[in-house]
């Protein structure tokens, strides 16, 4: 085989590479479009039904409630069924929920049809990532899994712009129906889709294991060094619960997993997607058409940094990465409680308070947002990945659903300014959480994060070669 040969077969293969993370990272579009949307919607929501404080939090963390019940239920789906068809399956429920929300008649049912909208959001939290992590060659995976909430925040500024769009005629069921589109093109692409040659190879079938990695990977060499690292890490007869009962090591690596995604969720960031027009009602923007192109202006900013993310992470590495983010997170939730507490009347004030809620997204968006879904994926040792993704998915929703039902409560019993001096205190907690326990993993395979972690080596070194 000559040499230009070669080189026109890892192009292509790389290629390929590509378009199947691409594909797969759909469902993080269908994802964001399912948290930004509500934003929007929900002021005409409250007016169209009349709805009570507590009840608009219900609406808002009804979906995240669904949620963690897919994320529990697609650990056992995904195993028994694989990657693919999981990701089939949150695609019906995705068009379903959709419509249901749509035409929902009443408060109660909206918040039904929403729930089920959570299953199909659920769904794809834990599986995408997941597929992702086992699809991507170790090299560009932190940029692959990158690119799923990179898709996210694209999925959250379109529902930014849909509602913004939609706001003037007052259309909240179809900010909520327009869902469906996209929907109906991710259950298209996943049909394509390969399926992941870890859980291939877990179900013993190493002949296609084997084919899948010959197309995806850049030479033959690499495709089958990487299929007998799989082979040798299947050694381990144990899995799930029976692992987590039975190795202390493996339930390290499940209670980090934990530990990551509360840190993700308290730093605040959903606060600010559920409630943006309230917030920026808060710093001085009193229509509603300014609350909503505030909005947008907030999509927009999350989708750029988020390519921040994308170049540092498997560059700079995940440990500065998640530092520099909470820094700067801590310090835009610290200024905009300021603010708040200093009143905000003047056009100025109104302009700081915007550009310090920007920073804080911004650390968000090249940190917490991308890295903590990359380091779930990758900790978790193969024979209890589902099983570890499974829970810390789970208390990602939970976490999120106490978000969702208490920022409300929140700004009425403590304050805006107390209330968002508690997120930035949470911030610079997160920091010395992660100087403690986070690895590093860049260019390190799964495997042999797998083999530090079963060694028993501290949690932030795990990722050491």
């Amino acid at each position: 085989m000559s040499q230009l040969t070669i080189e026109r077969s890892a192009k292509s293969r790389a290629t390929m590479t590509f378009f199947v993370c691409f594909l797969a990272a759909l469902a993080g579009l269908l994802f964001g479009l399912d948290i930004g949307v509500i934003a929007g919607a929900l002021p005409f929501i409250t007016e169209a039904f009349q709805m009570t404080t507590q009840q608009q939090e219900w609406v808002v963390s009804s979906m995240m409630f669904g949620a963690m019940v897919g994320a529990v239920g697609s650990g056992w789906l995904s195993f028994r069924l694989g990657r693919r068809y999981s990701l089939l399956i949150g695609a019906v429920l995705f068009v379903v929920g959709s419509l249901l929300s749509a035409f929902a008649p009443s408060v109660e049912f909206l918040i039904i049809s929403r729930v089920l909208l959570g299953l199909a959001v659920g769904i794809a939290s834990f599986t995408a990532p997941l597929y992702l992590s086992e699809i991507a060659p170790e090299h560009i995976r932190g940029s692959m899994i990158s690119m799923y909430q990179l898709m996210i925040t694209i999925g959250i500024l379109a529902a930014f712009l849909s509602d913004t769009a939609l706001s003037y005629s007052g259309q909240w069921r179809w900010m909520l129906g327009i869902i469906t589109i996209p929907a109906v093109v991710l259950f298209v692409g996943v049909l394509f889709l390969p399926e992941s040659p870890r859980w291939l190879a877990i179900k013993g079938r190493i002949s296609t294991a084997e084919k899948v990695l010959l197309l995806l990977r850049s030479t033959n060499d690499e495709a089958r060094n990487e299929l007998e690292e799989i082979r040798d890490s299947l050694k381990v007869k144990q899995s799930g619960w029976a692992l987590f009962t039975s190795n202390k090591n493996f339930r390290r690596a499940v209670f980090l997993g934990i530990l990551l995604q509360v840190m993700q969720q308290f730093t605040g960031m959903n606060v600010i997607m559920y409630y943006a027009p309230k917030i920026f009602d808060l710093a001085g923007y009193n229509t509603i058409h300014e609350q909503m192109w505030g909005t947008v202006i907030v999509g927009l900013v999350n989708v750029l940094a988020t390519f921040i993310a994308i170049g540092l992470v498997d560059r700079w590495g995940r440990r500065p990465t998640l530092i520099l983010g909470f820094i700067v997170m801590a310090l835009g939730m610290g200024s905009l409680g300021l603010m708040m507490h200093i009143g905000i009347e003047s056009v100025w004030q109104q302009y700081f308070s915007v550009g310090v809620l920007l920073m804080f997204i911004v650390g968000f968006a090249m940190s917490a947002g991308p890295l903590i879904w990359v380091l779930c994926s990758e900790i978790q040792p193969l024979k209890g990945r589902d099983f570890g993704i499974t829970c810390s998915t789970a208390v990602n929703w939970i976490a999120n659903m106490i978000v969702g039902m208490t920022f409300l409560t929140m700004l009425n019993s403590l304050g805006s300014a107390n209330t968002f001096w508690v997120y930035a205190l949470l911030n610079l907690i997160f920091i010395f959480l992660t100087l403690a326990f986070i690895p590093e993993t860049k260019n390190i395979s799964l495997e042999h994060i797998e083999k530090n972690l079963m060694e028993g080596k501290p949690l932030r070194m795990i990722g050491s070669k």
